[in-house]
């Protein structure tokens, strides 16, 4: 059987396979990873609510300051272990890293309340700190498992569908955060179940993950094949040569890679600045009651989630029919993804306590397109160098987590009076002004080709006295 007709076999064997099993995993574990992430900022709304009704459970009277450190203590963490996140899951493989990532973060979960309440806020800001160090690995270890499992016409929809993971767990753990606040678990119970759930998953994935193709028992021939010719690589995994060494100096100085860092950093802003303060803002300008702020606050995300896939539906149309190159694709919706919020988010900074309907429309507009992107620049790391994936992600994702870091404190130094509609205006007004300036960087500079870097001199030696016929890569990748 020639290469054509094993990769026409195999499309048709595989029309839901193995890939798609380590994709799904790979969505519930970014799922349970920002339910961890994000429990602490709907929680930390009841920690400090003195006019609770829930007294079993103890109250903090922390300063707004305060509140902005320990919101951000995640990100410093985070952000700092992104390249070696990278680094480590191009060693030893996106499933181990995933696994003892997410499996002891949860533990940190379930310790969180105790933290709380044996050391206060410091001890408090430790535990998050350490959080955010151990979870630096689990989107570059994604990058990484994807630029081995999905093939490149398939890496849009499938990768997209992947990273609704995290508007999945964003959306559940505000949905359910108020109502668990509310009952007898008390503010506690968020980091409980959060922190059980990602238990189970890492149990799951122990058993059923793989970093790549060749290692997973339960594959079919014909989909491994389909798989590996589609990626360009030797028939014979144990033929496949990956690169040890990584250009630095060259990722580091392409312009493709760095109009990406900038995506991603100005998109991160913007995301985690809404994710983090909508709960305040709908409490101290919409006055809003936790059980109401919860699911107001999570709806947003929900239509987030729900378009990621019509967006992904649209994708696949218009390239299965040659309408628009990947090229264009992933500028298109990009720019969906960026350009639209920009009015909407200037919008919400004239909103009043009566308009709190319009308000939520205009979030809803804002969070919820926003999930284009996800078409663009975020699957665009495996567009350059599918070899070096996991660390350009890390890379980029560095950049882009230490947003996560300075969106909370210029929040807790802009808006000294959270009930001040001017102060939250400003915030509302950079947003809009970074996701305008990211988009039109990746509009101008962005590319889809393979980079040369992405083949290392041994390698590409290698590549050349290896014999296949490529299966229509150029197009899927141009």
């Amino acid at each position: 059987m020639d290469s054509n007709s094993k990769y026409e076999s195999g499309k048709k064997a595989s029309f839901f396979g193995a890939r798609h099993v380590q994709c799904v995993m790979v969505f519930l574990g970014l799922t349970v990873a920002f339910t961890q992430r994000v429990n602490f900022s709907m929680a930390i709304v009841a920690m400090m609510d003195r006019n609770s009704t829930n007294p079993d459970f103890e109250e903090y009277n922390w300063s707004e300051q305060t509140k902005s450190l320990l919101l951000s203590g995640f990100f410093w963490g985070y952000f700092m272990t992104q390249i070696p996140g990278g680094q480590l899951a191009h060693k030893y493989g996106g499933k181990v890293m995933m696994l003892v990532s997410i499996g002891t973060s949860s533990i940190l979960a379930i310790l969180t309340p105790l933290s709380a309440r044996i050391g206060d806020w410091k001890l408090l800001f430790v535990l998050r700190l350490a959080q955010g160090l151990i979870q630096g690995c689990i989107f570059p270890s994604t990058h990484t498992i994807l630029s081995k499992w999905v093939p490149p016409e398939e890496r849009g929809s499938i990768g997209t569908f992947c990273f609704t993971g995290v508007q999945f767990g964003s959306v559940v753990i505000m949905a359910v955060s108020g109502t668990i606040a509310s009952s007898s678990f008390g503010w506690p119970g968020i980091f409980y179940i959060s922190g059980l759930a990602s238990l189970l998953w890492t149990i799951v994935w122990y058993f059923i993950g793989a970093s790549s193709p060749s290692e997973f028992k339960w594959i079919s021939e014909d989909e491994r094949l389909y798989i590996e010719s589609s990626l360009m690589t030797a028939t014979k995994p144990e033929e496949e040569h990956v690169p040890t060494k990584t250009p630095w100096v060259k990722i580091l100085t392409s312009v493709p890679f760095l109009v990406i860092l900038v995506a991603q950093s100005t998109f991160a802003w913007g995301f985690w600045t809404l994710l983090i303060q909508i709960p305040s803002y709908m409490k101290n300008i919409l006055e809003q009651d936790i059980k109401t702020n919860a699911l107001m606050s999570s709806l947003p995300y929900l239509v987030n989630m729900l378009l990621t896939f019509a967006f992904c539906g649209l994708n696949d149309f218009l390239i299965k029919r040659d309408y628009i190159s990947i090229h264009t694709s992933r500028k298109l919706f990009n720019t969906i993804g960026f350009w639209v919020p920009v009015v909407p988010l200037i919008l919400l900074g004239y909103m009043r306590k009566d308009q709190s309907n319009l308000a939520l429309c205009l979030l809803v507009v804002t969070i919820g397109v926003n999930s284009s992107a996800y078409l663009g620049f975020l699957t665009n790391h495996i567009d350059l160098s599918p070899n070096f994936a996991g660390i350009l992600m890390g890379v980029a994702n560095c950049m882009a987590n230490l947003m996560g870091v300075l969106a909370p404190l210029l929040v807790g130094f802009i808006v000294t009076d959270t009930k001040n509609v001017n102060q939250w205006r400003t915030i509302f007004y950079v947003t809009a002004a970074f996701y305008f300036v990211g988009n039109l960087l990746f509009i101008l500079f962005g590319q889809t080709t393979i980079q040369k870097w992405n083949y290392p001199k041994e390698e590409q030696e290698q590549r050349d006295h290896i014999k296949f016929e490529p299966v229509n890569v150029e197009k899927a990748v141009h």
